[in-house]
């Protein structure tokens, strides 16, 4: 268990490190550029990871029904969910993005009970919360004196760094929608492979990435926007390539953490991945991000309702010692 531990802390550290490559990508890049390099980046890696955990096999053992739902995951996740969490992460950054998809959860465990049958507990409701709670505190409006200052500033002299002035209706707005991508593609992985094991696993993270990659070819293949896409700078084509190999290795430490570790102590562990973010922008990205208390304090209690909703009731009354009516309340299932 150690060591899928810390094989979930990897993921979580090379994750925040893909959120980072991309802000800093996006910078002086597009998102339509962000896209053509870091999707189609992904079947060579799941690729190489399926091969070497002999999963390639398992392509020809999916049904056709399996195949549907993986692709449909793959569109979800990697085109939708992706295309609007990078133009969040350009409009305002993606520390002002991490309270705000933290959504996700209440959106999983909604589908879940509906289709997957899993029930709602009370850590469950306090996971929600928090969640809410924290994307409130995060996006409370700011004050006259911030806006008149962010008006004020200059715009960037030739070869300087360009200044970073958050488009918050546009940053919010598809912050939200990417977790509407996010947010169903486990459930039809889940639906797909049905606990088929981690070769499987790669073989069907492959077949996801090839769907989103041939949608994206298919959107490049629109007037003007190949061209547009060949116009990326040096620079940003860098970060870009980062990222893709960045979230490439996270998935595959997720996928080996999973096959070592229990799913609650692997989900606890990912949420780290905000904090992590928010560690490496400091950084990197420091004249790039926001750092406001109201938004850490935000990021905070958003990632806390995360954490609750992944502890399951056993868990916690093995860790503490519980008096009876707490553990009969923690017991609580709906419907």
């Amino acid at each position: 268990m150690l060591l899928g531990a810390l094989f979930a802390v990897l993921s979580s550290a090379t994750f925040a490190l893909n959120g980072v490559s991309v802000r800093r990508g996006v910078l002086t890049g597009s998102v339509a550029q962000a896209m053509a390099i870091t999707v189609p980046m992904g079947v060579p890696i799941f690729f190489i990871a399926a091969l070497a955990t002999g999963g390639l096999g398992a392509l020809f053992d999916f049904s056709a029904l399996a195949l549907f739902y993986l692709a449909l995951a793959g569109v979800f996740h990697f085109v939708w969910g992706r295309y609007c969490n990078y133009r969040a992460t350009k409009a305002i950054g993606g520390n002002a993005v991490t309270p705000l998809q933290q959504l996700d959860f209440p959106l999983k465990l909604a589908l879940a009970m509906i289709f997957l049958g899993e029930k709602l507990t009370v850590l469950s409701l306090v996971g929600i919360v928090l969640i809410f709670l924290g994307g409130a505190v995060a996006i409370k409006p700011r004050g006259k004196r911030a806006a008149k200052k962010e008006e004020k500033k200059e715009a960037p002299k030739e070869g300087a760094a360009p200044v970073f002035v958050p488009q918050y209706v546009e940053g919010y707005t598809f912050a939200l929608l990417s977790i509407t991508g996010y947010g169903v593609s486990p459930l039809f992985i889940r639906l797909a492979l049905e606990d088929a094991g981690i070769a499987a696993s790669l073989a069907g993270g492959l077949v996801s990435y090839i769907a989103a990659t041939i949608v994206v070819i298919a959107m490049a293949c629109l007037p003007g926007r190949f061209a547009h896409i060949r116009s990326i700078n040096t620079v940003s084509a860098r970060w870009f390539m980062a990222s893709s190999l960045f979230v490439g290795v996270s998935q595959i430490f997720r996928y080996m953490a999973l096959a070592l570790a229990p799913v609650i102590v692997v989900a606890t562990v990912m949420r780290g991945a905000g904090l992590f973010k928010l560690v490496f922008n400091w950084f990197v990205n420091r004249q790039y991000e926001i750092f406001e208390a109201r938004l850490l304090v935000g990021i905070f209690i958003s990632i806390a309702g995360g954490v609750a909703m992944t502890i399951s009731p056993a868990f916690v009354a093995e860790i503490l010692p519980l008096p009876a009516s707490a553990l009969g309340t923690l017991e609580w299932r709906w419907p």
